[in-house]
């Protein structure tokens, strides 16, 4: 064994010292157990996938304005008139009692948009239209953009049964929160007031974990 074990050595020697000039020979290709090649294939397929992605990648959606940039000028002029006072009920808008104007509500969730009219008096519902009566399926329901089109579907509506002015009362924080506004005001309904009546836990439960992703 010791013998073959030096004669192997000796062969590899041999074909190692041949010179500068380099050469493939058998012999030192049989006792080479591992062989290796240096490619740059896969790093230059990682940056062509880059590029490719840059350019199939589609624009993201900017939503309604005011959702994700406030304007410095709306906030410096003053806002006291916007508040009701004790002569708000009284106020008349169009020739309608403002205590008499129908409310428009819009229940906002991260899943879905719900908009119903009901009476000022007896709270007796007039329309009802939600996202997935407007056909948005799965979780495009909780898009701003089947918000703002449930609103326009839902503003048609209701001026063909003779409401234009209404009252606004939102509820919930979601995508289709200014997207639903805008979408009632696109339909030609005048609004008078909007009311946030979004509810404030000040001691909440504990919340759950974050979701792995």
């Amino acid at each position: 064994m010791k013998k073959m074990f030096f004669n192997k050595l000796s062969v590899l020697k041999n074909v190692i010292n041949i010179g500068e000039r380099s050469s493939y020979n058998l012999e030192f290709s049989r006792f080479s157990q591992i062989s290796r090649y240096i490619h740059s294939t896969s790093l230059c397929c990682k940056q062509d996938e880059r590029r490719t992605r840059q350019f199939v990648v589609a624009k993201r959606d900017q939503g309604t304005e005011g959702e994700q940039t406030v304007y410095i000028d709306a906030l410096i002029q003053n806002r006291t008139d916007m508040f009701p006072t004790e002569k708000t009920p009284n106020m008349l808008f169009n020739g309608i009692q403002f205590s008499k104007i129908p409310v428009c509500n819009i229940k906002v969730t991260k899943n879905n948009t719900l908009i119903s009219l009901n009476d000022a008096v007896t709270g007796e519902p007039k329309e009802f239209r939600t996202c997935g009566i407007e056909g948005f399926k799965n979780t495009r329901k909780g898009t701003n953009i089947a918000a703002q089109a449930t609103a326009i579907s839902f503003g048609m509506n209701v001026k063909k049964k003779g409401f234009d002015t209404i009252r606004v009362r939102i509820r919930g924080l979601g995508p289709g929160r200014l997207s639903a506004i805008k979408g009632l005001e696109m339909a030609g309904l005048n609004i008078v007031s909007i009311t946030d009546n979004t509810p404030v836990s000040w001691n909440p439960p504990r919340p759950r974990k974050q979701r792995r992703l």
